[in-house]
C-alpha cells in the first residue's frame, strides 16, 4: 500500500509527518516541524507550506502513492465535510475546506480529527488501548478532552462534539475550566491543577507561610502544574494534598463514565501518565464508592504509552479514517 501523510496543526507549530502500517504497528518514516504563525500567515499560506513539506518528503523518500492524508487540529470543526472552523489559536481559520485543499494537491482521501479523538485513534490502535474494543481516552493536558471508541469504531456524536467531558460540572463552585466553575476541566487539567495550587498557595502566604511550589520571582503567577508536580515529587504535603484532590475528582467523573459507557480501558495521557502515583490512590477511591461495581470490575484505567510521540501516531492515525481501517485492509 501507499504511504500514509499526516498533519498536526497546532497554534504554535505544524507538523507534517509520513507513516506505514506495517502489521500491527505503525512506521514513523520522517517528519518536518514549522511555526504556524497565524495572525502572520494566512490560512491559505499554512496549507500551501503543508503541501510543500510533504512533496518534498515524499519525493525524498521515494514515497510513491498516497494511500491516506490524516489532519488533527483542535476544535471547533466539522470532521463530516472537513471543515476548520476558527480554533481559538487559529485566528481567521474559519470555515477552512483542508480535506479538499489536501485532496486536491497530495491525492488519496483525507481525513480531519478533532486531536483528541486523533489521540484516541492512536492509542486505540498502537498503544494502550490496543485489544480493546470499547475504550475512552482522556487528554488530561492543558484542558480536559476526550475521545471514545465504542464498538471498535470512534464515536464522535451527532455534530462531532461526543467527548466534550471538560465541560460536566463536578462540583457547585471550584476552580473554573472550559469557563465553567466547577468543572471537569478545572480540576482536572494543567491549568485547573495551577488555580488549585495558587488558591491552597494564597492561603499559606496570607498567613505568613510559604508554599514551597511558589517560585520567588514570579510569585502566585508563576505557579504551574510543572512546579507542583516537582513538590510533589519531593515530598511536599500540600502539593501531594493538591493531586489527591484532584484525584478524587478524577475518580468521580470516571464513576460516571464507567458506568454510562461501561468501558473495557480508560487510558489517560499527559499529565496522570506522569503523576500517576500521586493521583491513583484517591481516584480509585472514588471510583470504588461511586461507580457501579460489575462496571467498575472490568474496566482497567491505564496511562496512556505513546508520549511525546503521540501527535505523530495521531495524525497518521486519522489518515486511516475513524473505524477499522486497518483491520479491513487486511
Amino acid at each position: 500500500m501507499g504511504v500514509l501523510v499526516g498533519v498536526d496543526i497546532g497554534g504554535t507549530k505544524t507538523a507534517v509527518v509520513l507513516g506505514r502500517p506495517r502489521n500491527d504497528t505503525l512506521d514513523i518514516i520522517d517528519r518536518e516541524v514549522f511555526l504556524t504563525e497565524p495572525g502572520v500567515l494566512s490560512w491559505r499560506d499554512t496549507v500551501a507550506r503543508v503541501v510543500h513539506t510533504a512533496r518534498q518528503l515524499l519525493r525524498k523518500h521515494e514515497a510513491g502513492s498516497v494511500a491516506g492524508i490524516g489532519i488533527s487540529c483542535g476544535g471547533p470543526l466539522d470532521s463530516t465535510a472537513g471543515l476548520i472552523q476558527s480554533p481559538p489559536n487559529l485566528p481567521g481559520w474559519a470555515d477552512v475546506p483542508i480535506t479538499e485543499e489536501l485532496e486536491r494537491a497530495l491525492g488519496g482521501r483525507a481525513y480531519l480529527q478533532n486531536d483528541a479523538n486523533a489521540c484516541a485513534l492512536a492509542e486505540w490502535r498502537f498503544g494502550a488501548g490496543r485489544g480493546t474494543r470499547n475504550m475512552v481516552f482522556l487528554t488530561f493536558g492543558t484542558g480536559m478532552g476526550a475521545g471514545l471508541v465504542l464498538d471498535g469504531r470512534l464515536y464522535e456524536g451527532t455534530n462531532g462534539l461526543a467527548g466534550e467531558v471538560g465541560h460536566i460540572r463536578l462540583a457547585a463552585e471550584g476552580p473554573e475550566g472550559y469557563g465553567k466553575k466547577g468543572s471537569f476541566e478545572g480540576y482536572c487539567s494543567g491549568g485547573g491543577i495551577a488555580r488549585l495550587a495558587r488558591s491552597e498557595a494564597e492561603k499559606r502566604l496570607a498567613a505568613g507561610q510559604t508554599a514551597s511550589f511558589c517560585p520567588e520571582r514570579e510569585g502566585l503567577a508563576g505557579i504551574s502544574a510543572e512546579t507542583v508536580g516537582r513538590a510533589a515529587e519531593a515530598g511536599d504535603p500540600l502539593a501531594l494534598e493538591i493531586f489527591a484532590r484532584s484525584g478524587w475528582f478524577l475518580g468521580r467523573a470516571l464513576a460516571m463514565i464507567i458506568d454510562l459507557l461501561n468501558p473495557q480501558r480508560i487510558v489517560i495521557g499527559s499529565i496522570y501518565a506522569r503523576c500517576r502515583r500521586f493521583i491513583e490512590p484517591s481516584m480509585n477511591e472514588e471510583i470504588a464508592r461511586e461507580a457501579l461495581a460489575p462496571a467498575a470490575h472490568v474496566c482497567e484505567v491505564v496511562p496512556a504509552v505513546l508520549g511525546e510521540t503521540i501527535g505523530d501516531y495521531a495524525c497518521l492515525s486519522a489518515a486511516m479514517g475513524a473505524g477499522t481501517w486497518e483491520r479491513e485492509e487486511r
